[in-house]
């Protein structure tokens, strides 16, 4: 559990033991979807008018050249190679079909394609689901940050595929469509992809099994047999996701604890961690194609261009994130101090910030753990050393608890079924989507969120509480609109933690409330963060910038609990609140 202990530092204090890194000066058609993309950048267009009269001040992750980038990855592959001599006993065509599993490194579907096979087609389908709309309130599914990263990400994965003898074939379209006619193309007897665990997902792979029916090979090498006699290719889904594999749980998903305490410490006494899948230098031939489909642009998926001019700037890709480990553990020696410096909210390294790249697939859960390992070998071995990983098996734990309820996490109930009854009330949620709620801790964190994609694990919990216990709005808002803008979106570890915040998940107690004023008191008391993001605040004096009265917007409702006031309280929950883990 957090320890209050560990958080009560000031911004100084927080600089000086992470040492971070300075900065570098319901049915809409698809013209509607287009419209909607685009509002996203014009409801924010006071935020982003206002940045000429501010001093442009990015932290990039990581902090590294390019050049360093691609060395620590060479460097990492390395180390993660194997001879391919007498490995490779296969015949003819695989497909690996890429999804949330963007990397090189460990990862099991490349590695059973190269085997399995003669020639490697690595396959990445441009979905035009994946920018429809939200089910419910009908935001943007992608908005233009995360998208800009996956081009990051996908661009890095080619070039990594390139230097391993490989490419990356880029189709538009529906996997459905686009993979079964790849397969009868080619010849394909096998396509091997990462296991998913929610309803959107599935669905796509029941169709793309559905479809591969339809395909007649003419070769034997590798296939199933239909019950007429058939020669048809087949889908091999592989688990990949997660720290630890859902085969070596001590326990059936559908039976996981109710209580991520009780999962995490079945999890660490009765089960082990499997180790990277080590890949060969050379995973070549590919096939013969004349084009690999160009790398994608923001305005191809009905998006108008967006970049971070303030906060964090993340690199997408495998290289980008394998060099942030690096960065973190071993160039800065950050990882000793982590449990004391992760509740930050300013600047990039006060926390580990992978979550980006996990929820991607550039980076794997098992390779942070065993760089973990090394350190604390090499280095040290304490309490922040485990709390990564602690905070890695709360990634698992929201995985698995999407197999065991379903879409029930997506519901207003959510798993536990309850009955409230939430407001869907638009100004007050406008207010709140906006950051103009009056209140600066609010308001900063949700401009943050909106310019960089991204939002510090604290900061994900005092707005969760703020829209649920004090505006009293449906969680289901923040969390659609959540998947809109996270850089590091995924349904599971999303709407794990929205459902955990709102009271209707897996949570023991369902009365978690986060006082503002005490959450300013104690993670921002200077009020550096929130004259970061509102400049119209810093010219206050620091006690004032978090209760700044008549010198700010009108407070659009009265907290629940505790008052603006610096000395207000703070009731249930508090810091002691465990929430939106993501390994930030």
């Amino acid at each position: 559990m957090y320890c209050s202990s560990y958080s009560r530092f000031s911004l100084l204090s927080l600089q000086k033991l992470a040492n971070p890194s300075k900065p570098t000066s319901f049915p809409l058609n698809f013209t509607q979807i287009i419209q909607m993309n685009s509002s996203i950048s014009t409801s924010k267009s006071e935020n982003i008018q206002s940045k000429s009269a501010q001093k442009s001040v990015i932290y990039k992750v990581p902090a590294l050249e390019t050049n360093e980038l691609e060395s620590i990855a060479r460097q990492t592959f390395e180390r993660y190679s194997v001879s391919s001599q007498n490995r490779r006993n296969g015949k003819g065509v695989c497909i690996v079909w890429f999804r949330n599993d963007l990397r090189v490194l460990d990862n099991e579907a490349l590695f059973k394609a190269w085997v399995s096979s003669e020639v490697v087609l690595p396959v990445y389908c441009v979905d035009p689901r994946l920018f429809g709309i939200t089910y419910n309130f009908g935001f943007p599914k992608t908005g233009a940050l995360r998208a800009h990263f996956l081009i990051e990400c996908l661009a890095d994965l080619r070039k990594n595929l390139l230097k391993h003898g490989l490419n990356l074939l880029i189709r538009h379209g529906k996997p459905e469509d686009i993979l079964p006619a790849l397969a009868e193309t080619f010849g394909a007897h096998t396509i091997y992809a990462q296991k998913e665990t929610c309803s959107e997902e599935l669905n796509v792979e029941a169709r793309v099994h559905k479809n591969l029916q339809k395909v007649s090979l003419s070769s034997t090498a590798g296939q199933s047999i239909a019950q007429k006699g058939a020669k048809i290719p087949r889908l091999q889904l592989i688990w990949g996701s997660t720290l630890y594999h859902k085969d070596d749980l001590p326990f059936d998903v559908n039976n996981i604890p109710d209580v991520y305490t009780q999962f995490r410490k079945s999890v660490e006494s009765k089960c082990t961690i499997r180790p990277c899948i080590k890949i060969p230098a050379s995973l070549g031939p590919p096939p013969e194609i004349e084009e690999w489909g160009s790398l994608l642009s923001i305005s191809q998926f009905g998006l108008d261009n967006q970049e971070a001019y303030r906060g964090l700037l993340f690199i997408g890709g495998e290289s980008a994130s394998l060099s942030r480990v690096h960065e973190y553990f071993w160039k800065k020696d950050l990882l000793k101090i982590y449990k004391e410096t992760r509740n930050g909210m300013l600047e990039s390294d006060y926390s580990t910030k992978f979550s980006p790249w996990l929820a991607s697939g550039s980076l794997s859960p098992r390779f942070i753990y065993e760089e973990v390992k090394r350190y604390e070998r090499d280095r040290l071995a304490n309490d922040s050393t485990y709390w990564v990983l602690f905070e890695l098996i709360w990634r698992d734990y929201f995985r698995f608890i999407s197999i065991k309820y379903g879409n029930r996490i997506f519901h207003s109930g959510g798993p536990r079924n309850l009955d409230y009854k939430w407001s869907q009330d638009k100004t007050l949620f406008e207010s709140w989507k906006e950051g103009k709620t009056g209140y600066p801790l609010i308001d900063a964190n949700m401009k943050e969120l909106a310019t960089t994609g991204f939002m510090s694990n604290r900061g994900r919990q005092i707005v969760c509480s703020f829209l649920v216990r004090d505006m009293g709005i449906d969680w289901r808002m923040g969390a659609e609109w959540f998947e809109t803008c996270l850089l590091d979106y995924d349904p599971c570890s999303n709407y794990g933690n929205w459902t955990y915040g709102a009271g209707v998940g897996n949570d023991p107690r369902e009365d978690r409330y986060f006082s503002i004023p005490k959450q300013a008191q104690v993670y921002d008391p200077e009020g550096e963060y929130v004259a970061f993001w509102l400049p119209e605040l810093k010219r206050l004096p620091k006690d004032k910038r978090h209760f700044p009265g008549f010198q700010y917007i009108k407070p659009i409702v009265p907290l629940k609990h505790g008052s603006t006031s610096k000395q207000g309280g703070q009731r249930t929950g508090g810091p002691r609140n465990r929430q939106f883990r993501s390994t930030r």
